[in-house]
């Protein structure tokens, strides 16, 4: 079941759902999704002369990012860039729910799109979600921190998260508070525990 603007709020109210700061709730809450804002900072992609990317190389991964804060202004995404973003909001999930990032369509119709493949918060998932942001289009797009960015919807699950995302299980992106390059290298199959 998909929550709607109703059950949001009902979630919100008791604590049980966590999106903050939640500055304007009128605007925000939609029908059946909450719309979040573009956080500051970015994780822009770097040229680079290494051959590939190995996903078990800490380091590579590294330098092949730079860090961005927009103090004022906008961030201008170019045509075929792929940058990091984050959200300004920091989520919460229950065990019982997971949340679909989606883009919105306005900024579709852009050819903006927020996410690449990360498009789930598992449940029991708390930080600010790092989006996936590319440029399709052929012109360049101003973002400014603040706008509306993305927004998310809610599923609930037919029973409660056994083993939800967090500390337990050792999850590699708990209490993020800005976007995070990949920790792939943290996975089982390149000599991680994850």
């Amino acid at each position: 079941m998909i929550l709607s603007d109703v059950d949001i709020l009902d979630r919100l109210e008791s604590g049980d759902l966590v999106v903050e700061p939640l500055e304007d709730v009128d605007l925000q809450i939609q029908p059946a999704s909450v719309d979040l804002r573009l956080g500051r900072e970015f994780l822009e992609f770097q040229r680079t002369n290494i051959p590939c990317i190995h996903p078990n190389s800490e380091r590579e991964v590294e330098e092949y990012v730079e860090e961005t804060t927009v103090e004022d202004g906008e961030f201008i995404l170019h045509p075929g860039d792929f940058v990091l973003g984050t959200t300004r909001e920091r989520v919460e999930i229950p065990p019982d729910l997971i949340a679909h990032v989606e883009g919105r369509s306005s900024l579709g119709r852009l050819a903006v799109v927020v996410h690449a493949t990360a498009g789930l918060c598992d449940p029991g998932f708390r930080g600010k979600i790092t989006l996936e942001l590319s440029n399709l289009g052929t012109a360049p797009v101003a973002l400014t921190p603040g706008m509306r960015i993305s927004q998310l919807t809610f599923t609930e699950l037919t029973t409660r998260a056994k083993r939800p995302y967090g500390t337990d299980r050792g999850s590699k992106y708990q209490d993020q508070g800005g976007p995070q390059a990949s920790r792939i290298q943290g996975d089982r199959e390149f000599g991680g525990d994850q």
